[in-house]
């Protein structure tokens, strides 16, 4: 998927439920005539469905290109290939079990055309988790999903905006479950997943990774768990023997708004809300969804279906626009990461963005 300089990148974009926001924080993000100075969109979906969208928002000047497959882009249009037979009702607001089957069908077209390099990059608008549900798609997310499609056993959720990148160690299950799945394997793993990311994806060299405690107070040295003691700090040791940067257990309440995530390159917390809510509350309309430690790059944007502001027009495109964003980036760092590393006169430089 090497590309030449000045090349753009085509970029797979899936729907995502019809019935929420996806479609029109799609279409505010490529009003800008900009975007395409660097992509080349192709959205997987319904056409009837995505044009009674942009009727409903009055969005007059706007239109899509259809095509049957990626190799006809159109380089300053945005691109619209049909998934399923096109009968979707769009209902504003309202889980439907036929707006969840187009999401599939759009997501598993859209990953099959980036797995086939027909696409280079995977943008993902959000999903109901719950009426995705089926034979074929028995995940908890995107990230399961996308893991199992590529086999791969220890991908990682990172949430990105600017120099604050969060990940977590177990993501979609209950919290009642996260002390039984926590273990120093699992936590090394992610470390080094992690590790690599900030490494390839970001062109950090030597990234410092702050790790969250799992208990109040990171436990109190063992007053308030022993999580820590036996299974935080452990791994956190054998990451730093490994040569990687990692740090804590630092409680995660006064972590945040002490500012003291600015010192670090990322931050893993333990489990989903322990380090969303923070990033959620510090970057909600530019926040982006990444999953590190796949061979493809997939971004989303950090927020939900938002039933509740669909069709109105109220939906900000601010994530889902640095969600285009971040894919460039990573996508172009991986290059320039894989050709710095064949050739060691080639300089790398500890930070390396594209900023937009």
């Amino acid at each position: 998927m090497s590309k030449k300089r000045n090349e753009k990148f085509k970029i797979g974009i899936s729907c995502g439920d019809m019935n929420g926001v996806g479609m029109e924080v799609i279409m505010k993000t490529f009003m800008d005539p900009r975007m395409f100075d660097f992509c080349i969109p192709i959205v997987y979906g319904s056409m009837k469905a995505a044009n009674f969208y942009r009727k409903k928002l009055n969005y007059n000047d706007f239109s899509f290109h259809q095509i049957d497959s990626p190799e006809k882009a159109h380089a300053k249009k945005l691109n619209f290939i049909q998934v399923g037979d096109d009968s979707l009702f769009v209902d504003f607001g309202k889980s439907s079990k036929e707006a969840g089957e187009l999401a599939f069908m759009a997501l598993e077209k859209a990953t099959e055309d980036l797995a086939a390099n027909y696409t280079d990059i995977l943008v993902t608008a959000p999903i109901n988790k719950h009426n995705m549900q089926s034979d074929k798609f028995n995940f908890p997310g995107h990230t399961e999903y996308l893991a199992n499609y590529a086999n791969e056993e220890n991908p990682i959720m990172l949430l990105c905006h600017d120099e604050l990148r969060v990940g977590i160690v177990t993501g979609h299950i209950p919290l009642k479950e996260v002390s039984n799945v926590l273990t120093e394997e699992l936590i090394l793993k992610k470390l080094s997943v992690f590790h690599k990311s900030l490494t390839q994806d970001f062109l950090i060299n030597r990234p410092k990774i702050a790790v969250l405690g799992l208990n109040p107070h990171a436990g109190d040295n063992g007053v308030i768990g022993n999580e820590e003691i036996d299974i935080i700090i452990p791994a956190i040791e054998k990451a730093q023997n490994e040569g990687i940067y990692a740090f804590g257990p630092f409680p995660a309440d006064g972590f945040f708004g002490s500012s003291q995530f600015k010192q670090f390159d990322g931050v893993l917390g333990m489990y989903h809300d322990q380090a969303l809510a923070p990033f959620k509350a510090l970057s909600f309309d530019a926040g982006v969804n990444y999953t590190a430690g796949l061979p493809i790059v997939r971004t989303s944007p950090d927020h939900g279906t938002g039933y509740g502001i669909a069709g109105k027009g109220l939906a900000s495109e601010g994530s889902f626009r640095h969600a285009v964003y971040l894919a460039y980036d990573i996508f172009s760092n991986r290059k320039l990461h894989r050709e710095v590393s064949a050739d060691p006169l080639v300089s790398n430089p500890r930070h390396e963005k594209n900023h937009h």
